[in-house]
């Protein structure tokens, strides 16, 4: 049971970030969910397209982490680590990527408006020419945060198994 804690605990988490990330960068760039996604949710409009995609994009990173924070917790003879006790770190992990896709927006958003990356192929040409930069913001800040997650999911669960050892 404590095992379907702790990947519910990740799902729960990682669908808070995905909404609130999509919610702030809906409203910087409504084309990067419109037309750089599929067409799943037929509207324009930012905040059900951030709802939408938020948990769409994010439940199943939730749910990796979730079974690869739950066997690190729980597996084997170790010492076992609590639901309870993975709260705080799932936050900060949560809040990290946060930071990392803010500063990863920052740095997309200097190099697309200074020219150095651009939108290519049919991307290019659906997106209209005004809204170039902010798509690119967005995607940069994006791309990071899956990358921020699980590299950062990764290392916790490393944590979590090294502690147990440790107990």
């Amino acid at each position: 049971m404590e095992f379907l804690k702790i990947v519910l605990l990740c799902i729960v988490g990682a669908v808070a970030y995905g909404l609130t990330m999509d919610q702030i960068t809906a409203r910087i760039c409504v084309e990067y969910f419109s037309i750089g996604h599929p067409p799943i949710f037929h509207t324009e409009s930012p905040t059900f397209l951030a709802l939408g995609w938020g948990v769409l994009a994010t439940w199943w990173v939730g749910l990796i982490l979730g079974v690869g924070l739950g066997a690190a917790a729980r597996a084997g003879g170790r010492p076992v680590v609590q639901a309870r006790e993975l709260s705080r770190p799932i936050v900060l992990l949560m809040l990290s990527t946060g930071l990392s896709a803010v500063l990863a927006g920052v740095v997309g958003h200097a190099l697309a408006k200074s020219g150095t990356v651009w939108l290519v192929g049919p991307l290019a040409t659906r997106v209209p020419k005004e809204k170039h930069v902010a798509f690119l913001t967005d995607a940069w800040a994006h791309s990071v945060a899956y990358l921020a997650a699980f590299v950062g999911g990764g290392w916790l669960c490393i944590r979590t198994w090294r502690r147990r050892r440790n107990a």
